[in-house]
């Protein structure tokens, strides 16, 4: 990859999973710029090593383990200029997911920028990472969030035709040395760790995925990501044939990172994809 930043070895880190799983839980999303997000639920840290996903013996891809790193060098000149994202950003991510997928069309949805200080968040109204273990996206919540985009009519006849949910996160500005983004193997996940939880915004309430532990879950990361590099999550797919379907993930706190490293700052990108 195009970093000049040496890979490190496997690490282990603290992953917050939720815990008990007895009362429903709540993510309450805030707009950015608005503080921490909040969660009603038990939750507990999970001592984890997450392998360095450079040095893996063969490239990992989005139907098998639900997630992908690719070379992606953008035209943005900054991803905080909203008629940059809307003008050349979305073109490029069309292309990008259209091709790793092979989907015959792709309709983006949403756009969230992130930010690892409370300083930084501040300066470019951007979110909190989301430092819990989780998945964007379940069976019920993909189709209504299909529904609530195009509207009822035009969703229906899609909802009969395998769609995904293809999420494209890179960096702002790099490299990545603080509050990385830890990825889960889709094939170590059974479905019993998977836990709807409620979402709660300003504007609907909707339902992803909140995890619990499971010892066998293989975690991986992509050290020192660039801004010439993107990582494609399928949060969803439709199709339940042995695919990946639901792909967890979460930022997490890496031990390696220096004391005087900068601001984590990402954007991503919800897309569908039809098939």
């Amino acid at each position: 990859m195009t970093s000049n930043v040496q890979p490190s070895p496997a690490i282990e880190a603290d992953l917050r999973y939720l815990a008990d799983d007895s009362v429903r839980p709540v993510f309450h999303a805030r707009p950015g710029g608005e503080g921490e997000t909040q969660y009603d639920g038990t939750y507990a840290n999970r001592r984890v090593a997450i392998e360095d996903g450079r040095r893996a013996a063969e490239p990992f891809d989005l139907e098998r383990e639900g997630f992908q790193l690719v070379e992606h060098v953008t035209a943005v000149d900054n991803f905080y200029d909203d008629a940059e994202i809307t003008g050349t950003y979305e073109a490029e991510v069309i292309d990008l997911v259209k091709r790793i997928t092979g989907a015959v069309d792709i309709s983006i949805f949403d756009h969230t920028r992130r930010a690892s200080t409370e300083t930084k968040r501040g300066e470019v109204k951007s979110r909190d990472p989301a430092a819990i273990v989780h998945n964007d996206y379940t069976d019920r919540s993909a189709a209504q969030r299909l529904r609530d985009h195009l509207g009822e009519a035009a969703a229906e006849p899609l909802l009969g035709r395998r769609f995904a949910i293809v999420n494209v996160w890179r960096p702002i500005s790099g490299p990545v040395l603080s509050m990385p983004l830890a990825l889960c193997d889709a094939r170590s996940v059974a479905p019993e760790h998977l836990i709807a939880a409620e979402r709660r915004a300003n504007d609907r309430v909707g339902e992803i995925q909140h995890v619990k532990y499971g010892a066998g879950h293989r975690w991986v990361y992509f050290p020192a990501m660039t801004t010439t590099e993107a990582i494609l999550i399928k949060t969803y797919d439709s199709q339940d044939d042995g695919r990946a379907r639901f792909t967890i993930h979460t930022a997490f706190d890496d031990p390696t990172t220096p004391a005087d490293a900068p601001a984590r700052e990402s954007i991503e990108t919800r897309t569908f994809a039809f098939f």
